[in-house]
């Protein structure tokens, strides 16, 4: 019985641990005041509750209950380790005023932000770290990605990422940052990198960088999240914009695989299973964010998710709007990658020759060599187009780029349909 007991409270550790201690993490480092402490002391009080929480039971605030244990816990690695000194004292006074543990219920959120974590994304991208700094260290301290996971992001070296992490924390400390959201006069001059860091967790979600599963919700559903809280906290249109694309976009996630995880292109889900709810919601901001005439990027992009979203089928999308609002983006924010995309709805809209040319064009001044998307609709367009060899070689090139397994086994489907091998 006991060992019953012990093994449905390591489930539910092991749950609480997936759902909150990215929450708990946060918290922590605010009260804290450093990332390392932090990382000690959230692993010290999920041990402590595999240890505790058999006997005692489950406590009804268990996030409450595990940032308390975990701050006392470091007050104690403090004391055991000698850690105070002259820097750190101003800390440890603070830590040792705590709230003793049986009190953690009443453990309450500051009234100027309801989350820590959207604290900790201000944190991280203060304008005295550099661009990439801001976003890796948000990637991996706030939303948990592994130093691996954000290299890939970055198309950056594992090490090479590790060592930006180590520098950026060093600077919050030595540049004593604090852990507090920006007064309201300077929340514009820091959203855009927010804005990238909560985008960023969403495509990670929306398209894991690498796996067996396309798809990782849990980092999604956070990054919406995130999103509403910061257009709670600044309703600027951009903000509005982004947090409508990342619900249009996530409308439809039912239907982008299969039972069995395979992908499925848009062109072929089936719409009766989209979000309907996030889809009304996701308009209604574009619409509030395009009606305010300061047009950025996000807004741009959602604009063109709510044309997809509110064609009734693949075959009545309206193409020609679609490539408009892609030379308008182009004009805000230029990039090869939408450049790309608008190449795509250029084909759906005059044909699968017109788009290849683009795309050709793209790949020719060396930007995208690398990129496997741009190898994987060049493959298509070509199968399109009937012409069965040039297609086989676009799609293994993309095949040595791809490292998500079900796109890989997506593009094996394809040269097989096609009467090809994946290897030459």
């Amino acid at each position: 019985m006991e060992n019953e007991i012990a093994t449905h409270v390591r489930d539910q550790v092991d749950a609480i641990y997936r759902s909150d201690s990215r929450r708990v993490l946060a918290t922590l480092i605010r009260l804290l005041g450093d990332f390392d402490l932090a990382e000690e002391a959230l692993h010290d009080a999920f041990a402590a509750a595999v240890e505790q929480w058999p006997g005692s039971g489950i406590p009804a605030n268990p996030r409450a209950w595990l940032v308390s244990t975990g701050r006392f816990k470091a007050i104690d690695r403090l004391r055991r380790t000698e850690r105070i000194d002259a820097t750190n004292a101003y800390t440890f006074d603070g830590l040792a005023a705590a709230t003793p543990p049986q009190l953690a219920d009443d453990i309450r959120e500051d009234d100027v932000i309801e989350d820590d974590r959207l604290r900790l994304i201000f944190t991280c991208c203060h304008p005295a770290l550099h661009p990439d700094a801001q976003i890796a260290l948000t990637l991996r301290e706030v939303c948990g990605l592994t130093t691996e996971e954000v290299a890939h992001a970055f198309l950056t070296p594992t090490p090479t990422l590790a060592q930006r992490i180590v520098r950026a924390k060093a600077k919050i400390r030595d540049a004593r940052i604090p852990y507090e959201i920006p007064s309201l006069p300077d929340l514009p001059l820091r959203l855009e990198s927010v804005l990238h860091v909560i985008y960023l967790v969403f495509n990670e979600g929306y398209l894991a960088s690498s796996g067996d599963s396309l798809t990782r919700d849990d980092l999604s559903v956070e990054a919406i999240r995130l999103g509403r809280l910061l257009v709670e906290l600044l309703p600027e249109p951009e903000a509005m914009g982004l947090l409508a694309l990342m619900l249009l976009h996530e409308s439809r996630r039912a239907t982008r695989t299969s039972p069995e995880g395979e992908l499925i292109l848009l062109e072929d889900q089936d719409r009766a299973q989209w979000n309907r709810d996030q889809i009304r919601e996701g308009v209604a901001l574009v619409e509030r964010a395009l009606a305010s005439r300061r047009i950025g990027p996000y807004s741009l992009q959602a604009a063109i998710a709510a044309v997809h979203a509110e064609a009734a089928n693949a075959s009545s999308t309206d193409w020609s709007q679609i490539v408009g609002l892609y030379d308008v983006l182009l004009k805000v924010a230029p990039s090869s990658i939408i450049e790309l995309n608008r190449a795509a709805a250029v084909a759906m809209r005059d044909g699968p020759k017109a788009g290849l040319q683009l795309i050709d064009a793209l790949l020719a001044r060396g930007e995208l060599d690398d990129y496997y998307l741009a190898h994987a609709a060049r493959g298509d367009l070509y199968r399109r187009m009937g012409r069965v060899s040039d297609a086989v070689s676009a799609y293994r090139r993309t095949l040595d780029l791809a490292t998500q397994e079900p796109e890989r086994r997506f593009i094996t489907r394809r040269l097989e349909e096609l009467g090809a091998s994946p290897s030459p």
